[in-house]
């Protein structure tokens, strides 16, 4: 009997501890061409719905999170090429452009099973709430996965500033920032095949160097609350994940 007791004692030691994530809060950015697959413009199905799935995952592991999207696959505002727009007025047409983003992500994101909200920076009721600081706050704590349209709902500033100031906001751990390559190097690496790879980097080095994390506005608000930045490869799969429980995937943005 003694025997007995002791070897299930021993089994029941043996169980794996539940994984805990590195981060608790996270903000993802997602620029609007992580959307458009491999189609090269507008929104990809398969591709959404792979973000989706992954965003599921992570969500599982019990994380809080948010994601600020762009819209750069629809339309790029002032930076639009061979159409002459005013800049003010281009902007807020790709603020637009990110709420359509948001819309398709948010279904996805709920065929999956995640309860989802919109917040815009543009009032429109009829689509989504509009961002309440707090009410972002309630939705992330009851595990809603909470979409960020439209920039900071000003013209001249980026949806990378945008994700920056949001994560300031609602107080998150870090932010993810998607890309279509490894992380952050000195040249791009699509084009330059010696480009140096930073696996850890500060912010005054990335404003020094110029290097095209994120815009320079973005990189000094989080320099001046010394929030981190991951830069990923979004194509990947899973990656999201491993970020989140703290594996060294990407480059990391931190003080010096």
């Amino acid at each position: 009997m003694a025997a007995r007791k002791s070897a299930s004692k021993r089994t029941t030691n043996s169980n794996p501890k539940k994984i805990q994530p590195k981060y608790n809060r996270i903000v993802l950015k997602l620029s609007g061409e992580s959307l458009q697959g491999p189609q090269g413009f507008g929104i990809h199905g398969e591709t959404v719905r792979a973000i989706a799935q992954e965003l599921k995952e992570v969500h599982g592991l019990g994380v809080q999170i948010a994601v600020m999207v762009g819209g750069g696959n629809i339309f790029r505002g002032g930076r639009q090429k061979g159409f002459e727009i005013e800049r003010a007025t281009g902007d807020y047409m790709g603020m637009l452009a990110t709420m359509i983003n948001a819309l398709a992500l948010q279904d996805a994101l709920e065929k999956e099973g995640v309860h989802t909200r919109v917040q815009s920076a543009i009032e429109m009721h009829q689509v989504a709430e509009p961002f309440i600081r707090r009410r972002a706050f309630r939705h992330l704590e009851k595990g809603r996965v909470v979409i960020f349209g439209a920039g900071t709902g000003n013209p001249y500033f980026s949806t990378d500033t945008a994700a920056a100031l949001r994560a300031m906001e609602i107080k998150a751990d870090v932010i993810l920032k998607a890309t279509r390559v490894d992380g952050i190097y000195d040249a791009d690496p699509e084009h330059v095949t010696n480009a140096k790879f930073f696996a850890q980097i500060s912010y005054r080095d990335v404003l020094h160097q110029n290097l095209k994390v994120m815009d320079a506005t973005a990189i000094s608000l989080c320099m001046d609350n010394g929030m981190p930045i991951v830069v990923f490869n979004m194509n990947q799969h899973g990656n999201i994940k491993r970020v989140v429980l703290g594996e060294r995937v990407g480059s990391t943005v931190s003080p010096a």
